[in-house]
């Protein structure tokens, strides 16, 4: 997949930024059916040039297809496709779901500079992949994002959030936003993502979920 992971009007406001995305539109109703015990992001003030970045990178359009630099990175991509949709079918039955889900976590993925596996232990230990989740902080859909963030950097419609690639697009840039304030480090990007910076059972909880979307013959990342 041949994926532009850098913009230069994000590097030149944020110089560890090394991504840039593009928002689907659409959204779904607004459903409280599933519920979610995770924690949620805290609200901080924002520089105004991060505000900017952030906003950027969620509203950008563009729909969640893989390009490949060459045949070998697309059969990596399809082996992996396959592995973890047999992988998840027990949470996501319908192959259809289940397909697209996955191609938009690894697009989304991609286009944050996150690694894959990661994204998915998160969101495992988040939602358990439900779509409709919500925290009992109201935290909301698959990566638990906060609607506050809707209001920061969004259009204010926290309504989207249970739209699958806009609940993924937003938690990426998040994640990729906690993980650049801690410098890449993971331990204390999850901990600010979950609200509980420092404490250990959150980071821990994601890391050993990790392991469980680990490609066998790591092709993928």
């Amino acid at each position: 997949m041949t994926v532009p992971v850098q913009s230069t009007a994000i590097s030149a406001q944020i110089s560890r930024r090394k991504w840039l995305l593009r928002l689907s539109g659409g959204c779904v109703p607004l459903l409280f059916s599933e519920h979610s015990s995770a924690g949620g992001q805290v609200e901080e003030p924002l520089m105004d040039s991060v505000r900017t970045a952030l906003g950027s990178a969620i509203a950008n359009q563009a729909p969640p297809v893989p390009e490949f630099r060459n045949t070998e990175s697309k059969l990596a991509y399809l082996r992996w496709l396959g592995a973890m949709s047999e992988r998840l079918k027990k949470k996501m039955p319908e192959l259809q779901i289940r397909q697209e889900f996955l191609q938009a976590v690894w697009y989304e993925s991609k286009r944050a500079g996150l690694d894959v596996t990661l994204v998915m232990g998160l969101i495992q230990v988040e939602s358990n992949f439900r779509k409709f989740a919500v925290s009992s902080v109201g935290a909301r859909g698959y990566m638990q994002v906060m609607p506050f963030w809707t209001r920061v950097i969004g259009d204010g419609d926290p309504g989207k959030l249970f739209h699958m690639q806009t609940n993924l697009r937003f938690g990426c840039v998040i994640l990729r936003h906690y993980l650049d304030r801690e410098r890449g480090d993971n331990f204390l990007g999850l901990g600010r993502y979950n609200g509980s910076r420092g404490r250990a059972p959150y980071p821990e909880a994601v890391f050993a979920a990790q392991r469980g979307w680990l490609p066998n013959d790591r092709t993928v990342g």
